[in-house]
């Protein structure tokens, strides 16, 4: 008895079941509501939040390691792509470097290297 596989075979992972249609909708919606009303609560500023009163050079030193971060998972992916996909993933990853570049730059300003 043969079994039978569609080939290739079917796959269901995250990123194929959302459908960034209504993803785009939803947030749209939501922008139009904040445009009409500016002092409605934006619902987003809630789900990540700061601390208040840190100080500029550990919020820099953060941004710094995700970015970091970013460039390293980025680097990771690109080597398991190729054609356009590599190509897009190789554009992040070289905006976190750059963003990660900058980052160092503002930590060197506040703090200059040899503490001159």
């Amino acid at each position: 008895m043969k079994k039978i596989t569609p080939d290739p075979p079917e796959s269901s992972t995250a990123c194929e079941a959302v459908n960034f249609g209504q993803l785009s909708e939803a947030s749209h919606r939501v922008v139009r509501k904040r445009l009409r009303n500016p002092s409605h609560a934006d619902p987003i500023c809630h789900v990540l939040t700061i601390v208040p009163n840190v100080d500029t050079e550990t919020l820099l030193c953060h941004a710094c390691e995700t970015l970091a971060s970013l460039n390293a998972l980025t680097t990771d992916l690109t080597c398991k792509l190729e054609g356009s996909p590599r190509s897009l993933a190789l554009s992040i990853q070289q905006l976190a470097v750059v963003g990660e570049l900058l980052v160092n730059r503002a930590l060197d300003n506040i703090e200059p290297p040899g503490g001159v």
